[in-house]
């Protein structure tokens, strides 16, 4: 049996844990820039507000409701989605991190009744950490995916929906829209509409050598899981990331080459972070640059580059010099640009490194500086040593309903006030 916990609304509920006077109301959080509406309560839900909405259209209605909206808070939400994943393993042994509210976990081998653990867990999770979660037990993961469905629209099932025998299983399946099951996708959920194979169960009848023969191995998977047979097992968490990326889409057109090399320079040093933390060393940067898609009376201009190091880093300096320099390649006088990133890739394990024949090994002293600067940066908080090229002021995102960093910065903890 597998099981999965699915925490309800996940960044709306971030903000409820310490904002109670918001349960009952309309609450939505938006994208980066403030653009599109990306987390709705159930209240948002019922009176309208779409999911990728755009603010500036559900702003009128969440005002004539009395909703609340919040700034994306990405640091408050990573720390409690850490919280709810640590409280989840103390529970059960195995756990698979899907998304930052999504968690899979291995039941093989629980003799208590599952319905049971499955409602404890949901317990301790809300009690240790302030958020709602819903928990689906079945014989696949697929399945446990819907169960979790299950549990959050029917509240007579306590947070739990316990899926496990045959009879069941194929009266769920038989209601449950094939285009809503995990696996299925957007393309083949139109595919098969224009098929009229509409529900799960209509899936499960097909042939699997059709099945195959049009969506490949991978349909065949989703096929057999939503049979009862468990074809995903739980992925090896200690895998580490073969790409890290740093993109951001910009409050507002940057023309100037030296503003965006300041951005890029934070991308970059970001980046490096992220690549140091899982033990990795890179072999090429890639930095691309966008204009306004939406904007048809401006030209339009998108490019990407990359740069190959002779020897694999994973050094901040190193990585904020190529960055730069590969901006200065693909940027061009007269753009008006509304998006960068840097991404990198061609990983190795630190000290493992293929050196270069023809060249010097990397400076050792880049290696000592990067950790000084990673202890520092962690100790007084994250930019607090920076690299020169990202200048005095950091780049910032139009955020103008953020919430405290409630549970990670000392300036910023919730007051509470005895009477």
């Amino acid at each position: 049996m597998y099981g999965l916990c699915d925490c309800n609304n996940f960044f709306v509920s971030c903000e409820r844990v310490f904002r109670p006077d918001l349960e009952g109301r309309p609450v939505v959080v938006l994208s980066n820039n403030d653009g599109c509406v990306v987390a709705r309560s159930n209240e948002a839900k019922a009176i309208g507000v779409g999911m990728g909405q755009p603010y500036f259209q559900a702003k009128g209605l969440l005002e004539r409701h009395g909703g609340t909206v919040f700034s994306s808070n990405y640091t408050l939400y990573g720390d409690l989605s850490r919280r709810v994943m640590t409280t989840l393993r103390s529970l059960v042994e195995e756990i698979e991190i899907y998304s930052i509210d999504e968690a899979f976990f291995n039941l093989e081998g629980y003799d208590e009744p599952l319905d049971e653990l499955g409602r404890k867990i949901r317990t301790t999770i809300r009690r240790h950490t302030g958020i709602p979660v819903s928990i689906g037990i079945a014989p696949t993961k697929t399945l446990a995916k819907i169960a979790a469905k299950l549990a959050k629209q029917y509240p007579k099932l306590g947070g739990c929906c316990y899926m496990h025998r045959a009879e069941d299983i194929r009266k769920v399946l038989t209601k449950f829209p094939l285009k809503d099951v995990w696996g299925i996708g957007r393309r083949y959920g139109k595919a098969f509409d224009q098929m009229q194979i509409l529900t799960a169960q209509q899936f499960v009848e097909l042939e699997k050598q059709w099945v195959q023969g049009r969506m490949g191995i991978t349909g065949v998977r989703t096929w057999q899981e939503l049979r009862g047979i468990p074809s995903l097992p739980l992925d090896d968490l200690s895998a580490s990331k073969q790409q890290i990326t740093v993109s951001r889409s910009f409050p507002h057109e940057i023309y100037d080459c030296g503003e965006l090399e300041r951005i890029v320079a934070e991308f970059a040093t970001m980046c490096g972070e992220k690549l140091r933390r899982q033990g990795s060393l890179c072999r090429a940067i890639h930095c691309f640059v966008m204009t306004n898609r939406h904007r048809a009376d401006q030209p339009q201009h998108v490019e990407e580059a990359v740069h190959r190091f002779t020897t694999a880093t994973d050094s901040t300096l190193s990585l904020v010099k190529a960055g730069r320099e590969l901006l200065r390649t693909i940027y061009r006088a007269g753009y008006g640009y509304k998006k960068a990133g840097i991404t990198l890739s061609g990983f190795e394990a630190r000290g493992m490194q293929q050196q270069s024949l023809f060249e010097a090994p990397a400076d050792p002293r880049h290696g000592r500086l990067m950790e000084v600067m990673d202890q520092v940066n962690r100790l007084y908080g994250q930019r607090t040593l920076k690299t020169a090229a990202e200048g005095e002021k950091p780049f910032q995102m139009n955020r103008e309903h953020v919430s405290r960093r409630y549970t990670t910065e000392w300036s910023e903890l919730l007051t509470v006030k005895a009477k």
